[in-house]
């Protein structure tokens, strides 16, 4: 059975999604760089181990990160998810673990990488919104990506009302890629995503359901 270990910035509403997703794998942390961070409280009642790591004690990126790899790897994880965890990690971090750390994006990559993706799409005139899962590489928000899942976007959404549908795609795709990695079927190779039994045209499963095939 593969390990995952997941860091938060916030409720984490990701991370819930993947615990109870009922996955074949061994969740051993959650770590947040905040100690306010609600999805801890969750993890802990769950009886899931967590860690914090506050980067407001740290006086640069570098030496936060050391700390946070050095948590991390006390769990040696198969796999490390980033859920909503809000900070910019330096290319030697991100080395560290490559191949083997995803993160989810909430706009359809490329489009709109960064923040304010919801407010930037509507005030693109997208008629197209959606979420996105990837490697994570040194270019934010730009590692290969493994699958994406689209929602439409309405006359009259707002930020809110944009975000609350594409929230609902997360948590339907991440605990999905999550159980393709820990099952074995997702790798990185050769800078490209590649996923066993993958449709000749390439084609992944959007939107798919939860519950074990």
């Amino acid at each position: 059975m593969k390990s995952v270990v997941i860091l938060i910035s916030g409720r984490g509403s990701n991370m819930r999604s993947i615990v109870e997703a009922g996955l074949d794998a061994d969740i051993r942390a959650v770590i947040s760089n905040r100690p306010d961070a609600g999805g801890l409280i969750y993890a802990r009642d769950r009886g899931i181990a967590t860690a914090v790591v506050d980067h407001r004690e740290f006086p640069d990126r570098e030496r936060f990160d050391r700390a946070l790899a050095a948590e991390i790897d006390r769990h040696a994880p198969d796999l490390v998810v980033l859920a909503g965890f809000m900070r910019i990690l330096t290319p030697g971090f991100v080395a560290r673990y490559d191949g083997r750390m995803i993160n989810i994006h909430p706009s359809l990559l490329p489009a709109f990488a960064g923040l304010d993706t919801h407010r930037r799409a509507i005030e693109s005139g997208c008629r197209i919104a959606g979420v996105t899962v990837h490697f994570v590489t040194g270019e934010l928000d730009g590692g290969p990506i493994i699958a994406q899942a689209a929602v439409p976007v309405l006359a009259d959404d707002d930020e809110t009302t944009l975000a609350a549908r594409v929230l609902a795609q997360e948590h339907l795709l991440y605990p999905q890629v999550v159980r393709w990695f820990v099952s074995g079927r997702l790798a990185l190779r050769d800078g490209r995503a590649v996923l066993a039994g993958e449709r000749a045209d390439g084609a992944r499963a959007l939107s798919v359901p939860v519950a074990d095939e």
